[in-house]
């Protein structure tokens, strides 16, 4: 009875640190949407220094995951939710490393307005912004029908995608003194559709937490 209040405890700080890293996420692209219109540096550079504070609570998740498993060898149930943290915090660092590469781009000195030089880049990272901020809803609730609503997003965020791909080839045509923001623009357009992508991920771990299951496949 004392080792289950030991795991159930163990279990709760788990569920605290997961909800804080998801939070920190979500507040992560927030940011970078505002960062990214206003071309605001002083803001990027906060994301960039948020995003160690994600790497060092993944690093404790990481480690409480696995001292659940050594020390308290967790039935079936149990062991699905510490393996979907484990699989789940990859992802949500990730994310945080990405946003943390769109700041790093902003603050780059001597560019143009890459906000305004490609229309689809707001609706992209709309998109994404949106999928991260369901995909944190649907992990803190383990909601799965939503998760599999998520997942059928990803092909908006893909298209935007390739909007954003035709759109620079189309400012190339044009002139080629353009292109190393152009470059920029398609490093951007990549880290929102890998943030996508993320999201993804995250909502068929949490298919596998309720089902045992991802993409149909039993593991266990």
């Amino acid at each position: 009875m004392a080792a289950r209040l030991s795991f159930d405890a163990e279990l709760k700080l788990l569920k605290e640190d997961l909800f804080e890293m998801a939070r920190l996420i979500e507040e992560a692209i927030e940011k970078i949407m505002i960062a990214f219109e206003s071309q605001d540096h002083d803001l990027s550079k906060q994301i960039i220094l948020g995003d160690r504070i994600i790497n060092d609570i993944e690093k404790s998740i990481e480690a409480r995951c696995l001292s659940l498993i050594v020390k308290q060898q967790p039935v079936a149930s149990d062991l699905r939710f510490v393996t979907t943290a484990l699989k789940v915090v990859t992802d949500m660092e990730r994310i945080g490393d990405h946003a943390a590469d769109i700041a790093e781009l902003i603050i780059r000195d001597k560019r143009d307005h890459i906000y305004e030089l490609v229309k689809y880049i707001p609706e992209m990272g709309n998109a994404t912004k949106a999928m991260v901020h369901d995909a944190v809803q649907a992990f803190t609730t383990l909601n799965v029908e939503k998760a599999k609503e998520i997942i059928k997003q990803d092909d908006m965020v893909d298209n935007l995608f390739d909007k954003v791909k035709l759109e620079v080839a189309n400012i190339l045509k044009e002139s080629s003194k353009q292109v190393d923001q152009c470059v920029d623009i398609l490093m951007i357009a990549k880290y929102f559709e890998r943030i996508g992508d993320h999201s993804v991920n995250i909502c068929e771990w949490i298919e596998f937490r309720e089902t045992g299951s991802v993409n149909n496949i039993r593991i266990f």
